[in-house]
């Protein structure tokens, strides 16, 4: 792959790859739509991977779902002629891949196996404030004061409400859920930092083309060993978490941290947990409390500050 000139297209995507973004695109409000289009793609991940593991099992759900996602990556990446990272920017790259394209999508696929997508959320509750931790060890960012009173009390709001959604008992599967917050919020952190140097749908190609040596013999080996029943629900579920939760959900996602801030993109997964258990009502017939309307009150009242505060 080679470099072409550095034209830019109007929001800000690298046209030919030269690794720079052009200005913010449509400034703040619109990095923060993005993120918040990043967050609803995301939202479905659970559901659709609920779906996925009625026709694949777990380990070729995972290594299915990157090799689609790296399909559709890479040919972006070809069509458009990109040169690869510089060598200083592929360990963040490998970060991202070990974080968001392996680590996250097995460790809660492994959970799914035997936990409710209610219970799961718990995950998603904690890791905007894990994630803005991170990004102030990470890169040094300073928020607010403020800005970290709502953000607790955001995730305060989130656990306790998907606590009592499912019963308010650990299960072997929260090791699996814990383990994904810390390598997911450092995918996030390390993808939000390489956003600002190169564009975002590139940071998160790459580190799906480069965990093809891994993800391809993985499915070689998951398929010999895992039958698949391919039904309505598990195609459509593999599709989105291949083309919706592991490519365009991050595309955009990268995009509104380099424009918004990490700290503050982080935040609006404060409504991450609320939208899976609509979804998860929607499409799988779980049941959802009243305190739902009041929970998603309180978060949205978090987000509100945490997006007005400095930082």
């Amino acid at each position: 792959m080679r470099a072409q000139s550095s034209a830019t297209t109007s929001s800000g995507i690298a046209v030919a790859g030269t690794g720079k973004t052009g200005p913010v695109a449509g400034g703040r409000s619109f990095g923060t739509l993005q993120a918040a289009l990043g967050v609803v793609a995301f939202s479905l991940t659970f559901p659709a991977t609920a779906w996925g593991l009625e026709g694949f099992g777990p380990w070729s759900l995972i290594a299915v779902r990157s090799i689609l996602a790296a399909a559709i990556a890479g040919g972006c990446l070809l069509a458009l002629r990109v040169a690869p990272p510089e060598r200083r920017h592929w360990a963040g790259v490998a970060v991202v891949g070990a974080g968001v394209v392996l680590g996250f999508p097995l460790l809660t696929t492994l959970a799914l196996r035997t936990s409710t997508t209610a219970h799961a959320a718990v995950v998603v509750g904690l890791l905007p404030l894990t994630t803005a931790l991170l990004s102030a060890l990470r890169i040094g960012t300073r928020p607010s004061r403020t800005f970290w009173i709502a953000a607790l009390a955001g995730a305060a709001a989130v656990i306790a409400f998907t606590v009592q959604q499912s019963g308010g008992a650990l299960t072997s599967a929260d090791a699996y859920l814990f383990g994904a917050l810390l390598v997911c919020a450092a995918g996030y952190t390390e993808g939000g930092r390489l956003a600002r140097v190169m564009p975002g749908w590139q940071v998160i190609g790459w580190a799906l083309v480069l965990c093809l040596p891994l993800t391809v013999p993985m499915a070689a080996v998951a398929l010999s060993f895992e039958p698949v029943h391919l039904t309505a629900h598990s195609v459509a579920g593999m599709l989105w978490v291949a083309a919706g939760s592991q490519f365009l959900g991050l595309v955009v996602w990268y995009r509104g941290m380099a424009a918004i801030g990490i700290p503050k993109a982080s935040q609006l997964q404060l409504a991450q947990p609320l939208l899976t258990l609509v979804w998860s009502v929607l499409l799988l017939g779980e049941h959802l409390t009243v305190a739902a309307p009041l929970t998603a009150a309180a978060v949205l009242v978090c987000i509100a500050v945490t997006q007005r505060t400095r930082g």
